[in-house]
């Protein structure tokens, strides 16, 4: 397959759901006319990020009887042609009441072919800084997500997910090319480690990683960081940007997952009888 070119929308989100799916929708179609085959939007890109808003905001995921948000992602994939990652909703399980944050992942046909839930939920404590308590109000997810195409399989996390390289090392492990990270870091974690966890996941499982942050609303309640970025096999940032709304694009040549496995050959050098295989254990 030709190279692969990768678009990562840093959406401007606000408070209206119908204006945010129809920028998405812009944005998306702006992506594919560039040349992008895979595009992804931002974590909770129909919504303010914020426990206040989840329930407000929050839909069902039910292919058969589309709610907004949901046929808005069908339509975007469908009518640019792209594999899209929709970023995250708030998600709500109409049987239990439980409300999720989660991702799902379309055809260029507009078929859902993955939904993921995110896993670790976003709790911290920085003093003075920033309280965020996601599980006050969401339930975490129970599966490991990827999803296949012409250029090789990808994983899904969401955001939080990011600092557990478990996720991403089965995901490698198991035939995937890269790993692919709808988040919201904000003004005190972003600086700190978001740049350098996408390299750490990258360099760990030698694959491609990419994360997209919806743009800073210095008006909203939680201040998102942006930079928006692609990191390659060997750790090297080949895209990004600062905290305006953007769409940042990347050409990712898969070969170099090869030769970096070829130069520095970990999966061969790997020692599993001193430590367990991650990807192995049910």
């Amino acid at each position: 397959m030709p190279s692969l070119k990768l678009a990562l929308v840093q959406l401007a989100v606000g408070a209206q759901k119908a204006a945010n799916l129809a920028r998405a929708r812009s944005k998306v179609l702006e992506a594919a006319k560039a040349g992008a085959n895979i595009v992804v939007l931002p974590e909770c890109f129909n919504s303010p990020y914020g426990t206040q808003y989840f329930g407000q905001y929050a839909e069902e995921i039910d292919s058969a009887k589309p709610s907004p948000s949901i046929q808005a992602l069908s339509d975007m994939a469908r009518d640019s042609k792209v594999y899209l990652v929709g970023g995250s909703i708030p998600e709500l399980e109409k049987s239990t009441g439980d409300l999720f944050n989660t991702c799902t992942v379309w055809s260029p046909e507009g078929q859902m072919v993955a939904k993921h839930r995110k896993l670790h939920l976003f709790d911290i404590d920085f003093p003075g800084k920033i309280v965020f308590k996601e599980s006050e109000v969401l339930k975490p997810g129970n599966t490991l997500t990827d999803f296949s195409t012409p250029w090789g399989k990808f994983g899904v996390a969401i955001c939080y997910d990011m600092r557990f390289p478990e996720v991403a090392m089965i995901a490698a492990r198991r035939g995937c090319v890269g790993m692919i990270y709808p988040g919201a870091f904000n003004q005190t974690t972003g600086p700190l480690h978001w740049e350098l966890l996408l390299r750490a996941r990258a360099v760990d499982n030698q694959i491609f990683t990419a994360a997209c942050s919806p743009a800073l609303d210095s008006e909203a309640t939680y201040h998102a960081w942006g930079h928006s970025t692609i990191v390659d096999p060997y750790a090297r940032v080949v895209g990004t940007t600062a905290d305006a709304e953007d769409i940042v694009y990347g050409t990712l040549d898969l070969d170099l997952v090869d030769e970096v496995r070829k130069s520095v050959p970990v999966y061969s050098q790997r020692r599993f009888d001193m430590y367990p295989d991650v990807s192995k254990i049910t």
